[in-house]
C-alpha cells in the first residue's frame, strides 16, 4: 500500500480526511494550531498544514473509490504518474507536528542561497536551502519534504 496526494476544494480537507476514514480508508490531514485575529477576539484553531492537500493510504487498485467522496477534485501527479509519499516522509511530518514549536529557533548570519540543516525545532536534521531573508522571517526550502518553510522571529 502507498501513501497517494489527493486535491481537494478550498477548505474541504478535514472533512475529506474525516469521510475518508469513515469508509474505510486510512486518510491524513496534517493540522497546525494558528492563532486567528477576529476584530472582537482572538481564537486558536486548527488549520491544514497543507491547503487542499490529504494524503491516503490505499492499494493501487482502490485509487478511484475516494472519488466516493464529497469534496476530492483528483489525485496530484508527478511526472505523469500518481504521486506517491514514502512513510518515511509521512513519519517526518507527523514527528515534526508534535515538536515543540518553532518559536524557539534561532539562526544567525544567514545569507540568501546557503544550505543549512536545521538543528533544533520541529524539523530538526532537515536540510533546507534559505530563499529569504528579511527583518521578521526566514523563508526555507524543505526540498526532502518538498515544501517551503517560513519562520518568523522577533
Amino acid at each position: 500500500m502507498n501513501w497517494y496526494v489527493i486535491y481537494t476544494k478550498p477548505k474541504w480537507e478535514k472533512k475529506v480526511a474525516e469521510r475518508l476514514l469513515e469508509i474505510g480508508i486510512e486518510s491524513y490531514c496534517p493540522v497546525i494550531t494558528q492563532i486567528k485575529q477576529w476584530s472582537d477576539r482572538k481564537k486558536k484553531v486548527e488549520v491544514p498544514l497543507f491547503n487542499s492537500y490529504v494524503f491516503v493510504k490505499l492499494l493501487e487498485s482502490e485509487r478511484n473509490s475516494v472519488f466516493q467522496i464529497s469534496g476530492v477534485v483528483r489525485y496530484l501527479f508527478w511526472l505523469g504518474k500518481p504521486a506517491i509519499v514514502r512513510d518515511e516522509e509521512i513519519n517526518i511530518i507527523k514527528k515534526s507536528l508534535s515538536s515543540p514549536n518553532l518559536s524557539d529557533v534561532s539562526v544567525t548570519s544567514i545569507q540568501v542561497g546557503d544550505r543549512i540543516t536545521l538543528e533544533t525545532g520541529a524539523f530538526s536534521n532537515q536540510d533546507a536551502i534559505v530563499k529569504e531573508v528579511s527583518n521578521t522571517h526566514y523563508i526555507l526550502v524543505l526540498e526532502s519534504l518538498g515544501c517551503v518553510l517560513k519562520i518568523k522571529y522577533k
